[in-house]
């Protein structure tokens, strides 16, 4: 299952995961993506709590700085989120 999470400013869209086990360790897929007229989408994954970004696409090194930064600054967020399903189950976890 895929939730939303927050749209920046500049019309970037982060998405999460529900908390998953892979190789006996739990794991979060933060998925970027915004809208660009040139190329479709740009987009980006990453996976938590490792912190390792793959099949980034269309973004520069100075917007994975700041996704990076900001998803750093937010992950303990995500990954509670992640363990309950959403927002809405938040308050009761």
């Amino acid at each position: 299952m895929i939730y939303p999470f927050v749209e920046l400013n500049d019309g970037t869209n982060i998405v999460y995961s529900e908390a998953k086990m892979v190789d006996g360790k739990e794991k979060v897929k933060v998925y970027m993506e915004k809208p660009d007229a040139e190329v479709g989408f740009r987009h980006a994954t990453c996976w938590l709590p490792d912190y390792k970004w793959e099949d980034i696409y269309g973004f520069t090194d100075e917007e994975m700085n700041y996704l990076n930064g900001f998803v750093e600054s937010t992950a303990h967020i995500i990954i509670r989120l992640a363990r309950c399903g959403d927002f809405e189950n938040a308050a009761n976890y």
